[in-house]
C-alpha cells in the first residue's frame, strides 16, 4: 500500500521490453522494484521467448509490475513501443533488460520535470558494464566522451537538436525519464526499427521544449555479444541490415524536417553513409544486383572510397567476394 507521500508522488511507467534475456532480466526488474522512489508501475513486455519469464516476474511480488507477452516475435521496436502504448504514467522510463539503474535514478531525474512543466526529458550520465556486471571504467570514461556529455553543462538545454540528433547525447532507451504526454507512441512508424531511441530523441527535440542535464551516472548501460549494437557491427549479417534500414530512414525524415536545415549536410551524410552499409550487407548474403544501386546512389552524390571499394567488389567473382568480406568483418 502506497503511503501519502507516494500518493503525492506522480506515477512513473518503467518499460522493460525483453528476449530470451532471463538472467538478464531478474537483474533489470530488480533495479526497478528498489527505486527510492516507489510510486511506478513496471511494464514488462515479452516478445515472446523461448523460456517464458512469467515466474521471473512471479518471484518478485511485487504488484506494480505488470506482464504482457506477445503471442508471437513482433520485433524489438514493436515490442517495446506496445510497452509505452500500455503507460499509465505521466512519466516513461526506458530500462532494456539487460541494463540496470541505481536505485536513485528516477528519484533524482523526476523533481526536476516535476518542478518544470517546460521541460519534455531529464536525462544522466551512465556506467558501462560487462556481461558480469562489472564496471569497466575505461569503457565508461570513453562513451561519456564519445556522446560529449563530458562537455555538457547541468541544467536545462533548449533547443536541443544537436545535443540529441548529432551528438547523441541523451540515451532516451537506457538513461532518460520522457514526459508521457509529449508523445504520440501510435504516430511512431515502424520504419524507425531498432533506430526507435533516436527517433523518440527526434520527437522530443520537435517537441519545442527543454532537456535538462543531469551529469552524474545513475544507470548501468551493458555491453555484451548479444546487444544489437554489437551484432549490427559486423558478427550478424542480417542486424546490419536491419540497422542500415532504419538509419536510411530516419535520417531521411531528419533531413526533409525544415526545422533541421541547419543540420541538413551532416543528416545527408550520415544517410549516404548508411545506404553503403546497407549495400555492403546485401554483398554478404549474395544478394549482389540488390546491393549496386545502394552504392551508385551515393557515388552520385558524394565520392567516397568505401562505396567505391564495395561497388567494385559486387563485379568480382563470389568466392573471392566472401573471402574478402571475411577479412573485413
Amino acid at each position: 500500500m502506497l503511503s501519502n507521500q507516494e500518493y503525492q508522488q506522480p506515477l512513473v511507467s518503467v518499460i522493460i521490453p525483453t528476449y530470451n534475456r532471463p538472467e538478464y532480466l531478474k537483474l533489470a526488474i530488480a533495479s526497478a522494484v528498489t527505486q527510492t522512489y516507489q510510486n511506478i508501475e513496471i511494464i514488462v513486455s515479452d516478445n515472446c521467448s523461448r523460456e517464458n519469464p512469467q515466474t521471473i516476474i512471479e518471484s518478485f511480488n511485487d504488484s506494480r509490475i505488470k506482464f504482457w507477452q506477445q503471442p508471437q516475435n513482433v520485433g524489438m521496436f514493436a515490442n517495446q513501443q506496445h510497452g509505452f502504448k500500455m503507460a499509465q504514467g505521466k512519466y516513461v522510463a526506458s530500462l532494456h533488460d539487460d541494463d540496470m539503474w541505481n536505485e536513485d535514478f528516477l528519484a533524482k531525474l523526476v523533481p526536476i520535470l516535476e518542478k518544470n512543466s517546460e521541460l519534455v526529458l531529464a536525462f544522466c550520465d551512465q556506467y558501462i558494464i560487462d556481461a558480469h556486471s562489472k564496471i569497466n571504467d575505461i569503457g565508461t570514461e570513453e562513451n561519456t566522451r564519445a556522446y560529449k556529455r563530458d562537455k555538457l553543462t547541468q541544467g536545462i538545454h533548449q533547443s536541443f537538436f544537436k545535443i540529441g540528433l548529432i551528438n547523441k547525447s541523451i540515451a532516451t532507451a537506457a538513461a532518460c525519464v520522457i514526459r508521457n504526454n509529449v508523445i504520440d507512441w501510435d504516430s511512431i512508424p515502424p520504419e524507425v526499427g531498432g533506430m526507435w531511441d533516436l527517433y523518440l530523441t527526434y520527437l522530443c527535440c520537435i517537441s519545442g521544449r527543454g532537456a535538462y542535464y543531469y551529469p552524474e551516472r545513475l544507470t548501468q548501460y551493458r555491453v555484451h555479444e548479444q546487444t544489437d549494437t554489437m551484432l549490427s557491427g559486423g558478427r550478424d549479417v542480417q542486424a546490419k541490415i536491419r540497422k542500415a534500414k532504419s538509419e536510411m530512414f530516419c535520417y531521411k525524415v531528419f533531413m526533409e524536417d525544415t526545422r533541421l536545415q541547419e543540420f541538413k549536410t551532416y543528416f545527408q551524410q550520415q544517410w549516404l553513409a548508411a545506404n553503403t552499409t546497407l549495400g555492403i550487407g546485401l554483398l554478404r548474403i549474395n544478394q549482389t544486383t540488390a546491393a549496386r544501386p545502394y552504392f551508385w546512389q551515393v557515388l552520385k552524390q558524394k565520392f567516397n572510397l568505401r562505396t567505391i571499394a564495395a561497388l567494385t567488389l559486387s563485379f568480382t567473382p563470389q568466392l573471392l567476394v566472401s573471402k574478402l568480406l571475411e577479412i573485413s568483418k
